[in-house]
């Protein structure tokens, strides 16, 4: 017991250092980091601007198929291009799930945001806006158009689940009028997975802004429109920029104002957009086939997350088995620290504070980079205790007869106890590694190019939800079903090399 509140006691000092450390409070300041007229400078003296969006959100931004590439195509993207010509400079565009897009111009990892966001007032405390690019007048319900007289007005919503992307107005909107108007909000992450939800009756309808609901309905005959009155005033699209930064918003309204006195907008770029999604929703373009490089560029992402993390993960799970085997109280109390608390935290969680957290003491530190990082760092608290349960299950006598034989105690380890440790845990590791693999699946929240983020890519360029998850099922079942195959032959040759031994 008293062993316990020693751990715990630990534990909880650590925490308590972490959460006063430098690195947590610059954290909470992720805006001061940017200082003042910093970006514009840096965009020039490095030759292009960083632009953060979600390309799920048609006509706005997504992605289109072009001779087997990915590329982003829509209106915020037509702008984004007219910015960075302006400016002298190339476009480089950071796709990213919408709630993450604050965080990541917060934190220096984006230049600016174009994603179709509305300039609110909670989000003017945390970065500045451009003027209004483009205003929408009201929301839509968005609904399968089987249940079109069932619902006629917002008030035929009461009691019903209605989904709105998370981070977005709509779904602000939904939550500070649930209590009045009786609608049960559901929140996700991408419009393709809300439209997939609602055709599988998961949600009775998604509430999306008038281009984007019109735009979908106009792609899928299975969907109809109900206008909403839940929405306060909209107040249009902005460019969202970091706190401080006047000399760049003056430069952006400067070119907003150019494509709206010139009415690219409605002469060119929605048109534009929606040529792009009606040749992406063809049966002809919308094929899986045509999709093959997307799914193939992910796994090869997939793969090389698995293995750089496979690889970090032993390495430090032997060292801080080792360290939690040692009668050293301080190695002790680091190792059991570090495996409690990486295996007390959501790795999902892990992963975006290393990206957006450590990210801001090591700049340009790349997604993948933190992806691999967080990912190894969770799965060697996890190998750790694999490895020193397999170390505890070596009788004791092994050890005392190499020992009683003159090895040195790091050649008992090596020769006789880490070789019968193995073989004992070789089953838990092998899970471990199959589990890696697929968790390899959650560095897409911070933009990375792995299977599930291009599957999310194809769903929204083909408007198939469905066959795209399943095709990314058949291929993680495939590299799980070889990785299995592979740990149990080794398995076979370790128990006969015992048997023979």
């Amino acid at each position: 017991m008293k062993k316990l509140i020693k751990i715990f006691t630990i534990i909880f000092l650590f925490l308590m250092g972490l959460a006063a450390s430098p690195l947590t409070s610059s954290a909470e300041a992720a805006s001061k980091k940017v200082a003042a007229g910093t970006v514009m400078k840096k965009i020039k003296s490095s030759g292009k601007i960083v632009v953060g969006m979600s390309a799920d959100y048609p006509p706005m931004e997504f992605t289109k198929n072009v001779n087997g590439k990915n590329k982003f195509v829509g209106v915020d993207v037509e702008l984004a291009k007219q910015i960075a010509k302006d400016l002298g400079v190339k476009l480089e565009i950071k796709n990213m799930d919408f709630d993450s897009l604050l965080v990541a111009l917060e934190t220096g990892k984006i230049d600016v945001i174009i994603s179709g966001m509305t300039p609110t007032s909670e989000r003017k405390k945390s970065i500045d806006f451009s003027k209004i690019y483009y205003a929408e007048k009201s929301d839509y319900f968005v609904i399968n158009k089987t249940n079109k007289a069932k619902y006629t007005s917002t008030s035929s919503f009461k009691g019903k689940t209605v989904g709105a992307q998370t981070g977005s107005l709509q779904y602000t909107s939904l939550k500070k009028s649930a209590s009045k108007s009786g609608i049960k909000v559901k929140g996700l992450a991408k419009i393709s997975n809300l439209l997939m939800a609602l055709k599988s009756g998961k949600v009775d309808a998604v509430l999306l802004g008038e281009l984007n609901a019109k735009t979908y309905k106009t792609n899928d005959s299975s969907l109809s429109l109900v206008k909403s009155s839940l929405s306060q005033a909209q107040m249009g699209n902005a460019v969202g920029v970091a706190k401080g930064q006047s000399d760049l918003v003056s430069a952006i309204n400067k070119t907003i104002n150019k494509c709206q006195k010139q009415d690219l907008f409605n002469k060119k770029y929605i048109p534009a957009a929606a040529k792009a999604m009606k040749s992406a929703s063809s049966k002809k373009s919308n094929s899986m086939i045509k999709y093959s490089s997307y799914f193939a560029s992910g796994l090869g992402y997939t793969m090389i997350i698995t293995i750089c993390s496979i690889t970090i993960g032993l390495i430090l799970g032997v060292i801080f088995a080792l360290m939690r085997l040692s009668n050293n109280p301080i190695l002790h109390a680091i190792a059991v620290v570090y495996i409690e608390f990486l295996r007390g935290t959501p790795q999902m969680v892990q992963v975006m504070f290393v990206y957006f957290g450590v990210g801001m003491l090591i700049k340009n530190m790349p997604a993948l980079a933190a992806g691999i990082i967080a990912i190894g760092l969770n799965s060697g608290a996890y190998v750790a205790e694999d490895i020193r349960s397999g170390i505890n299950s070596v009788d004791p006598g092994q050890t005392e007869a190499a020992r009683s034989l003159g090895l040195s105690k790091a050649k008992t380890y090596r020769y006789v106890v880490f070789p019968q440790a193995l073989k004992n845990i070789w089953p838990a590791l092998g899970n471990e590694f199959i589990t890696l693999t697929k968790d390899s699946s959650l560095v897409s929240v911070i933009g990375v190019g792995e299977l599930m983020y291009e599957t999310g890519l194809v769903q929204t360029a083909t408007y198939r939800g469905v066959m795209p998850l399943f095709i990314t099922m058949c291929i993680y079942f495939v590299v799980t079903f070889i990785l299995t195959r592979l740990l149990n032959y080794f398995e076979k040759k370790m128990n006969l090399t015992s048997a023979r031994s």
